[in-house]
């Protein structure tokens, strides 16, 4: 994936996005995005997922590529290549709008003629399940073989145990289905998935690292081993900024 140039001003003037001026590789199994809020990760995804041509709601390709507009700047800007394998099947998972995206789908299942298939999702509305559970609806039910899959923060309706089931699941998508996940997380947990590949997101740009030089593996490991410590100094600053 590469991006041409685009105008001035958001998100063009992000440095990860500036980054993508130079060719950037997808593991064919799993690839992560990380780094802070506000870097460009989510900006990332979606841009390629709009390129792909899914729903910024969350969901699949509904729409003709030929025909249809672009809801990100940065879309229009990239290029994809691809491999001769194309996937027969694709997703958005966005945590940010997964709300609204069920709301669609209700909508849609009473619309006369126009019904989904609940069976798709788990065999009813995902509005009648847990937040986690409707998510894990999407993961079990949703996505299948061959598939090529982008999710942003699917953490973000798991408990760490399901975040684990996650990782299980993802594993046989990966192995037995022969899918392709990118997925921007914020959890130590799911970016510790054996031998996908991490580019770190920052002001500096992109750059590829192991998970244990990613910031959130430190930060993670520095807190369980010194809590008290790390407490004591956050508290500290605050009486002092109080004063």
């Amino acid at each position: 994936m590469t991006a041409a140039g685009g105008s001035d001003g958001f998100p063009f003037d992000l440095p990860s996005v500036a980054a993508l001026a130079d060719s950037l590789s997808f593991h064919p199994k799993v690839t992560f995005f990380v780094g802070e809020n506000g870097t460009g990760k989510s900006t990332i995804l979606e841009g390629l997922a709009d390129k792909w041509g899914f729903s910024m709601q969350s969901g699949n390709r509904s729409q003709s590529l030929h025909s249809r507009e672009y809801q990100t700047a940065l879309a229009p800007h990239l290029t994809l290549s691809r491999s001769p394998n194309r996937p027969l099947d694709g997703f958005f998972l966005r945590a940010e709008s997964f709300y609204n995206f069920a709301s669609e789908l209700d909508a849609l299942e009473n619309e006369p003629f126009c019904g989904t298939g609940y069976f798709n999702y788990g065999g009813k509305s995902l509005h009648q399940q847990s937040h986690g559970e409707s998510f894990f609806a999407v993961f079990n039910h949703r996505l299948g073989d061959h598939g090529f899959y982008i999710l942003d923060e699917p953490e973000a309706a798991l408990s760490p145990s399901r975040q684990l089931a996650f990782l299980v699941r993802l594993n046989d998508l990966v192995q037995d289905e022969l899918c392709q996940f990118v997925i921007a997380t914020h959890s130590p947990i799911i970016m510790a998935y054996p031998d996908a590949w991490i580019y770190e997101v920052s002001e500096r740009g992109i750059k590829r690292v192991t998970y244990e030089e990613t910031a959130h593996y430190h930060l993670t490991k520095r807190f369980l081993d010194h809590r008290e410590h790390m407490f004591a100094q956050l508290f500290s600053r605050e009486e002092e900024e109080e004063e």
